[in-house]
């Protein structure tokens, strides 16, 4: 896969995020105990804007290539695991597996170093 089509596929990511976002801030509104739902939402529209965020740093050189695109499909990944577990025990009273929304979080916290060791590295010339 090209590096562009590489990024064609996290910014479509991130697209869906922000609409899953979006969704289930809606669902949160109008159901009753959906605490859940409501922290989904925050980090699917947070991290989607992250994506393209880091997406835009990796593509101008500013962040090291291979650690910003890592830090950046860990953002994807992450947040799919944290908001996907939260929805699933809100919807189907159960999560994706044990331990998936803290996996999810940590992986989030390791992919936000991983941005700033990116940008901490020297580029490649």
């Amino acid at each position: 896969m090209s590096r562009i089509a590489f990024f064609r596929t996290l910014v479509t990511c991130a697209g869906v995020m922000g609409a899953l976002g979006v969704m289930l801030a809606a669902a949160s509104a109008h159901q009753p105990d959906a605490s859940r739902l409501a922290s989904a939402s925050s980090m699917l529209l947070f991290h989607a804007a992250a994506v393209l965020g880091a997406i835009a740093l990796v593509e101008r050189g500013v962040v090291h290539l291979q650690i910003g695109l890592a830090a950046t499909c860990g953002f994807v990944i992450a947040t799919s695991l944290f908001a996907g577990d939260l929805a699933l025990r809100q919807f189907v009273g159960h999560g994706l597996f044990p331990m998936a929304a803290p996996t999810g979080g940590t992986l989030l916290i390791v992919s936000w170093i991983a941005l700033a060791v990116s940008a901490a590295w020297p580029r490649r010339a």
